[in-house]
C-alpha cells in the first residue's frame, strides 16, 4: 500500500532540480513503488491530473477545507485518496455544494500539512512541478525498463499515461503494441514547430520536405464508419451537428473507414477566407444551425489520412499516407501543397498562399511518421508574421476608459526545463471593448492573487499574439522580450498545452539573429 506522502515528497524533489535525468530518476523510482491497482492513479497524480477529471471546485472551497484541521503523520494511502475523490465527483443534486465542502474537509482533515498543499494544488490544476508529458513518458520507460520511443507511441492514443504505464508495467513491452488509433476514438493532432522562411524549413528538412498551404482555419479530425461521422476539434469536441454539411460530404466519400486530419474555414463571396473568428462562429452555435450554415457556409480541405479501411497509417511516413489521401479524398478537397527542394520555387509558394488570403505555408517531411499530441519538429509552421500562443499569467488595471476592467496582459512561455511560465513580456494592444469585458470577468474567476495593480490568474488561458521581433532583456527572467507585441485573439481552441514553449520562443530568437 503506497501513502500518498510518498507521491506527495516525490513532487516536492521534482520540483527542487531543474535537471530533466534527476526528474525522471524519481518519478521512476516513485512509479515503481505503486501496486497494479495504484499505477493509473499514481501517475495521474504524478501528472498533475486525476483520474476523475475536471472536479469544478473553487480555490475558496479548497482554502476552507485546508483550514479546519491537519494531520501529525502521514496515513492516507493512494487507493483511499482516489475512492474518496470519486465519491465527491459523484455527488449531484441539490444541496451537492455543501456536501462536496464537507467530504472535502472530512478528507483533508486527514492529511498532513504537506499532503494537503499537494492536493490543492491537484485538484485546481496548479501542480506545476516540472512532471509534464514528455518527462512522465521518459519516467514510465525507465521504470517499466522499456524503450522511451515504444512508451511515447502508446501514449499517443492511450486515454491515459497512467493506461500506459499499467500495461508496460505490468504486462511488458509487448502489451504497448495494443494502443492503436481506434475509429471514432479521437486523438491530439499533431503541431508544428516553427521555421523563419521557406530556406530555414528547407535547412532543417533536407531535399525530403513537401510544402503546404496554411488555411486559418478551424482545424478538424473526421472519423467515418460506415453511415457514422464524427467530426472532432483539436481539443476533441465534438462539433459534428455544428456543421452538417462537411459530416455529409464525408459520409459521401467511397470509403467505408476513414480517419481525415484537415482544416473546416468559411469563404466571402470573393472566394477569400474570413477571418478565424468568423469561421469560428460555426462551432459555437448549437441552435439556428440551419440558418447560420446558409449564412456562413463551410467548406472542408484535408491535408493528411491517418487511416483508410482497417489500416492504421499514423507510424507510417508522410509520402504513403499522401497516397492514402489521394485514393480516399477527391483533389479539390486536398490542401494545396508543392514538394520541392527549392528554395526559390517553395518562396513562390508561400508568395501565392500569402496572396490567396491565408496566413502562410506548412513544411513537412516527407519521411516522417505522424505523431499525435506532439509539437515535431517534421512538421514546420511559417507564417505571414512573427504570432506566438502564449498563456496569460497575470493582468492589470486598466486606466483612463479602461478603468475597471483588466487590461495590460502578462504573456507567458512554459519552459519544458523547469516546468514553470517564463514572463516574456506585456501588452493591451489590440483588445477590444468586448474583449476587454470578457478577460475581466475570466481573470477575476482565475484568481490566485493581487497587489495594487495586478491580479494574477492561474495558467489556463491562450491568447495569440503578433509581434515585430524579439529582443534580449535582463528585465525578465528568460532574458528575452516581445517587441511591440499586440493581441490578436483569444484562442479558446486551444489548451495551455498547446500554447508555444520557450523552445519556439528560443528558436524564433535565433533565427533573427542569424
Amino acid at each position: 500500500m503506497t501513502l500518498l506522502a510518498a507521491i506527495v515528497e516525490t513532487s516536492s524533489k521534482v520540483a527542487a532540480t531543474s535537471a530533466r535525468l534527476a526528474k525522471v530518476r524519481e518519478l521512476a523510482a516513485c512509479i515503481r513503488q505503486f501496486a497494479p491497482e495504484e499505477i493509473v492513479i499514481g501517475v495521474a497524480y504524478l501528472s498533475g491530473e486525476t483520474p476523475q477529471g475536471k472536479f469544478g471546485i473553487g480555490y475558496a472551497v479548497l482554502k476552507t477545507a485546508s483550514a479546519e484541521a491537519t494531520a501529525a503523520e502521514p496515513t492516507l494511502s493512494v487507493l483511499e485518496v482516489d475512492r474518496r475523490l470519486t465519491e465527491i465527483s459523484e455527488l449531484r443534486g441539490t444541496g451537492s455544494t455543501n456536501r462536496r465542502a464537507e467530504a472535502l474537509s472530512e478528507l483533508f482533515s486527514r492529511a498532513t500539512e504537506a499532503e494537503q498543499h499537494f492536493l490543492m494544488r491537484l485538484l485546481i490544476g496548479e501542480l506545476r512541478q516540472g512532471a509534464l508529458a514528455g518527462v512522465m513518458v521518459d519516467a514510465v520507460a525507465a521504470a517499466a525498463q522499456i524503450p522511451v520511443d515504444q512508451v511515447r507511441r502508446a501514449a499517443m492514443y492511450a486515454q491515459s499515461l497512467g493506461a500506459v504505464a499499467h500495461a508496460a508495467l505490468i504486462e511488458g513491452e509487448s502489451a504497448l503494441a495494443n494502443f492503436q488509433l481506434e475509429l471514432l476514438s479521437p486523438v491530439a493532432p499533431m503541431l508544428a514547430q516553427t521555421a523563419a522562411d521557406p530556406a530555414e524549413a528547407l535547412e532543417q528538412l533536407g531535399e525530403d520536405a513537401v510544402f503546404e498551404w496554411k488555411m486559418d482555419g478551424a482545424r478538424i479530425q473526421v472519423h467515418k464508419s460506415g453511415d457514422a461521422v464524427h467530426i472532432y476539434t483539436r481539443s476533441l469536441n465534438d462539433v459534428t451537428a455544428a456543421v452538417p454539411e462537411i459530416a455529409a460530404l464525408v459520409r459521401d466519400l467511397p470509403a467505408s473507414e476513414v480517419i481525415l486530419d484537415g482544416e473546416a474555414i468559411a469563404f466571402t463571396e470573393s472566394g477569400r477566407p474570413h477571418p478565424f473568428q468568423v469561421t469560428m462562429r460555426r462551432f459555437g452555435r448549437k441552435l439556428d444551425v440551419e440558418k447560420l450554415r446558409a449564412e456562413l457556409p463551410m467548406r472542408a480541405y484535408f491535408f493528411d489520412c491517418l487511416r483508410l479501411g482497417d489500416e492504421s497509417l499514423a507510424d507510417r511516413p508522410t509520402r504513403d499516407r499522401y497516397e492514402a489521401l489521394a485514393r480516399a479524398v477527391p483533389k479539390d478537397l486536398i490542401i494545396t501543397r508543392l514538394v520541392t527542394a527549392s528554395e526559390e520555387e517553395a518562396s513562390a509558394f508561400y508568395d501565392a498562399a500569402i496572396a490567396a488570403g491565408h496566413e502562410g505555408i506548412m513544411a513537412k517531411s516527407l519521411s516522417a511518421s505522424y505523431e499525435a499530441g506532439n509539437r515535431g519538429a517534421s512538421w514546420l509552421k511559417i507564417k505571414r508574421a512573427h504570432t506566438l500562443d502564449l498563456v496569460v499569467l497575470a493582468a492589470e488595471w486598466g486606466h483612463g476608459r479602461r478603468t475597471g476592467k483588466l487590461s495590460n496582459l502578462h504573456l507567458g512561455a512554459l519552459d519544458p526545463a523547469t516546468g514553470e511560465y517564463v514572463m516574456l513580456g506585456k501588452t493591451f494592444k489590440g483588445l477590444t471593448d468586448a474583449m476587454l469585458e470578457w478577460q475581466t470577468k475570466e481573470f477575476l474567476a482565475r484568481e490566485t492573487g493581487r497587489d495594487d495593480w495586478t491580479v494574477y490568474v492561474r495558467p489556463e488561458l491562450v491568447v495569440e499574439i503578433a509581434f515585430s521581433d524579439l529582443q534580449a532583456s535582463p528585465r525578465y527572467p528568460g532574458g528575452l522580450a516581445l517587441r511591440l507585441a499586440r493581441v490578436k485573439r483569444y484562442r479558446d481552441d486551444k489548451r495551455i498545452e498547446d500554447a508555444d514553449t520557450m523552445e519556439s520562443v528560443r528558436k524564433i530568437f535565433e533565427a533573427q539573429s542569424g
